[in-house]
């Protein structure tokens, strides 16, 4: 996966095709790092995604928007003043590198028309935002403010002239000559693998196109330099250069390499990547396309993972206390339940008292308890008297008999809470959205399992309401999972009628799954789809003959005061499945 130069140019490209003299109708900025512009051009609409994100970095076009925050961030605000009204006079790529700029023409606060550069550098953590005017060439702002602290080389703040990144030693390889290629190659460190050579010493180059290279010219990728005869150079010099010819007359072909199942996705760019064989590719004449396709899960499973690691954090180091006390209750409970010894030792010592001296640490008494009156070892305390030690054990002995019951009390509200933060983990990671996550830290916040913030709870924005999974079955009924606590609930004590098929996993942590009757009998088929739905949205995903109850949603009950999520049923029966993502995939999906 690279979005490299070559892609940053095929996308610059296709952005001034499609976008030259759109006018800027709206600025969002829906995450910290990431603007979204929407944009029209005869009578069209269109939105341009730009990201700055350290993991994601990217500018296309994209059919998809997310939740705007309640207030605009003062980048966005700036945006909104500089570039809103707008017309896009021009779109380019600096040399090969992944900087991409669009010029807009707007008026500015004189009421006179002026040219800003808005500057996408797409490099990783470096990546960022940059708005510059274009006649002082003066930054106005950026998305990510770089100070000397943090950075001695480059820094961009207000004011400051706009500077290219250092490119280091790289050159542009569109127009490099075989000869210049050669020197390239003498002048390098021999022990330098082909595959590396090419990406270290070009403009552009990422080490997925390296390594096209080096198939195309049938030259082993992990032969280094010194390897190489003459004709292996000018096999990878013709590779080279026919690849950059394309590049050079903006001959693209973009595509995404899955795995034969469509399961995974192995690469996306530009050009063909002839390197994977026989693997499943989908091509498409939109760069922004493959990009949008590719970046909007990567992106929404990255976000949801940051944004879930402190919740997931807190939740484990609570689950683990649990988990210990747990252990710590079953031991005392077991030591409770054999508590009658402590019982027989005070009988034996009253009835030998006279056989006792104080000072004594233990002494052999017959056990009248037994058949045949069989000798044990009673412990004494040697501080004690014979009646004190006596004492000792039957305040033991009644001490453990009152704790037995209190301990079984107090297991079963552990194991309860123990269920409740595993299902809690397990809602976490079948999260799809980013607002679903909230609907969990509220819930947590509700429950006192994390302190929620008083701006929180003084200012209620309105938030998009999360649905559960949506399936229909091979014989065309409706199959509804929950994603987390709330969505269970809702499906199990709101949603679900009388007669409606109730699933879960017995006793593992899981999604709760309704399977709508519509009053008719459910085929074994459509049984085994839900079951294996359960099985999937469970702790128990990975394992095999995971076993799933089943009953009407008539037997399945709250019990009052239970947690959100928890429910008790009965009159159930047990289907065993082995969960796999590839049969799950087969399930046709609703999409909400």
């Amino acid at each position: 996966m690279s979005f490299d130069g070559i892609v940053t140019r095929n996308i610059a490209y296709e952005l001034k095709c499609i976008l030259s003299e759109s006018k800027v109708d709206k600025i969002y900025q829906q995450e910290k790092d990431e603007i979204l512009i929407h944009l029209r051009k005869l009578g069209k609409n269109y939105k341009l995604l730009i990201s700055a994100s350290s993991n994601n970095p990217r500018i296309y076009l994209t059919e998809y928007s997310k939740q705007n925050p309640s207030s605009p961030p003062m980048f966005c605000m700036l945006m909104r003043k500089h570039l809103i009204g707008g017309v896009i006079t021009d779109i380019y790529q600096y040399e090969l590198d992944r900087i991409i700029s669009i010029d807009i023409k707007s008026m500015d606060e004189m009421g006179e028309l002026s040219t800003k550069h808005l500057i996408i550098e797409i490099m990783g953590k470096h990546s960022n935002i940059i708005l510059v005017d274009k006649s002082s060439n003066v930054i106005i702002d950026s998305i990510k403010r770089v100070s000397a602290d943090m950075s001695r080389v480059r820094q961009v703040l207000p004011g400051l002239k706009y500077n290219f990144p250092p490119s280091g030693n790289k050159v542009n390889p569109i127009d490099i000559s075989f000869n210049t290629f050669i020197e390239k190659i003498n002048n390098n460190n021999g022990n330098i693998p082909v595959f590396k050579f090419l990406y270290t010493n070009f403009i552009g180059l990422s080490p997925l196109i390296s390594r096209e290279i080096c198939y195309r010219s049938s030259i082993d990728e992990r032969k280094t330099l010194e390897y190489l005869d003459d004709n292996d150079k000018e096999k990878v010099y013709n590779a080279f250069k026919n690849l950059m010819n394309d590049i050079s007359l903006n001959k693209y072909n973009p595509n995404i390499v899955y795995h034969m199942d469509r399961d995974e996705i192995l690469a996306f760019h530009s050009l063909a990547l002839t390197q994977y064989g026989d693997m499943t590719v989908e091509q498409n004449p939109s760069i922004s396309y493959i990009l949008d396709k590719y970046y909007y899960n990567k992106d929404l499973i990255d976000r949801i993972g940051q944004k879930s690691l402190s919740m997931k954090k807190s939740i484990q180091v609570k689950l683990d206390r649990s988990l210990k006390k747990l252990i710590k209750q079953k031991e005392e409970l077991a030591e409770a339940e054999n508590r009658e010894h402590y019982k027989i030792y005070g009988d034996l010592i009253s009835s030998n008292i006279y056989k006792i001296s104080k000072g004594m640490s233990s002494i052999e008494l017959e056990n009248f308890y037994t058949e045949n009156m069989e000798k044990i070892t009673v412990t004494l305390d040697p501080k004690l008297s014979p009646s004190e030690n006596a004492q000792k054990n039957y305040k033991k002995y009644a001490k453990l008999k009152n704790a037995e019951k209190l301990l079984k009390d107090q297991i079963l509200q552990n194991e309860s809470e123990i269920e409740y933060l595993e299902n809690v983990l397990i809602s976490i990671d079948n999260c799809t959205e980013v607002y679903e996550l909230d609907e969990i830290k509220e819930e947590l916040i509700n429950e006192g399992y994390i302190k929620g913030s008083n701006k929180a709870k003084k200012k209620k924005t309105k938030s998009k309401v999360s649905k559960p999974h949506h399936f229909v079955s091979s014989d065309n009924f409706n199959i509804y999972v929950g994603k987390n606590n709330v969505q269970n609930d809702y499906l199990t004590l709101k949603f679900a009628n009388k007669d409606d098929l109730w699933l879960h996993t017995k006793d593992i942590p899981g999604s709760h799954v309704i399977i709508r009757t519509e009053n008719k009998e459910i085929p074994d088929s459509t049984l085994y789809e839900g079951a294996l739905l359960a099985a999937f949205y469970s702790k128990a995903k990975s394992s095999q003959n995971v076993p799933v109850d089943y009953a009407y949603k008539k037997n399945v009950k709250k019990p009052n005061g239970a947690k959100p999520g928890m429910v008790i049923y009965e009159n159930n029966n047990t289907l065993f499945i082995n969960p796999s993502k590839s049969e799950v995939d087969k399930i046709k999906k609703v999409e909400n």
